[in-house]
């Protein structure tokens, strides 16, 4: 059985920025995002034991997204300058150490790792794909041989990497991942800008999913929902919801009939940027892990 790791890139670099402080090459050029990303890398090699790994990474304009909703993850911050500065270089090493990327202008990472990972098992009967991410959105895509590797918590680290299969998508939420659109559809999700129903929260969701299927039985019952304030108020949500299902939901048409890249090792390019970035642990571990230093 093939076991694929699809990364989701920004997601994983971003807390690989955050969880380490303050360090630098000797010119004072920001290296924490970079000496985490080959780390937390290694890690899941080590853990996962996977046949192939391929991040993917956003090249800006979810255009798509955008048309349907102008404020679309309008209200995210600056991205810190020394994060930009090391994204070049993360994604140098990505491919250096035998990893696949893939990037696509105008459409969000999010919604190719999911094609692919979609396409993966079709193509592919006894693929397991794992999908890297702490992203929820990330919970629709579950299926048997569909998981998704959950990070450990930052405010509790110690809870350790999570797999969720369907089971453990229903059991975290609440709901299987055939409604977790809907569900987030109802929630909202401020991170990207996504008004859902006003007052209803996750345990509101879950209990409404539950007992009407979707959101359409939802709608077609508001006048008989509880709490009652919601009754004269979710009709006029109709547009919205069929607004935020559409965002929300993957679009898995992107790339279609174009292979995976998986990539493949290159330990003198590997070597060279961690000396460059005066990375030594790095590079003794490199040399240590792939080649024994035979190649040197």
């Amino acid at each position: 059985m093939a076991k694929y790791l699809l990364i989701d890139g920004f997601n994983m670099a971003f807390r690989a920025f955050y969880a380490v402080k303050e360090l630098r090459r000797s010119d004072g050029f920001p290296t924490n995002a970079l000496y985490g990303w080959v780390r937390s890398m290694w890690k899941l090699l080590d853990d996962q034991k996977a046949d192939h790994v391929t991040v993917f990474f956003d090249l800006g304009g979810a255009l798509e997204k955008l048309e349907l909703l102008p404020d679309y993850k309008a209200n995210r911050g600056e991205t810190p300058e020394e994060f930009e500065q090391q994204v070049p270089i993360i994604k140098q090493l990505t491919r250096a150490m035998g990893f696949g990327l893939v990037e696509l202008e105008g459409v969000e990472s999010d919604d190719l790792l999911a094609a692919y990972a979609t396409r993966l098992v079709v193509k592919e009967p006894d693929a397991l794909v794992q999908i890297v991410s702490a992203d929820k959105d990330f919970a629709q895509s579950v299926t048997e041989r569909i998981h998704l590797l959950l990070p450990p918590p930052t405010a509790n680290p110690r809870l350790g990497w999570r797999e969720l299969d369907p089971a453990g998508v229903e059991e975290k939420w609440g709901l299987p991942p055939e409604k977790m659109v809907d569900y987030l559809s109802l929630i909202g999700d401020t991170s990207d800008n996504i008004p859902g129903v006003p007052g209803c929260g996750p345990k509101t969701a879950v209990k409404w999913l539950t007992e009407y299927g979707d959101i359409d039985g939802v709608m077609a019952n508001a006048s008989d929902i509880k709490p009652p304030l919601f009754r004269e108020l979710l009709p006029t949500l109709k547009e919205r919801m069929e607004l935020n299902r559409k965002i929300i939901g993957f679009n898995l048409t992107h790339h279609e009939g174009e292979e995976l890249d998986t990539g493949s090792l290159d330990l003198e390019a590997l070597c060279k940027i961690l000396e460059e970035m005066e990375m030594k642990s790095h590079h003794a571990e490199a040399l240590k892990r792939y080649s024994q230093g035979e190649l040197f």
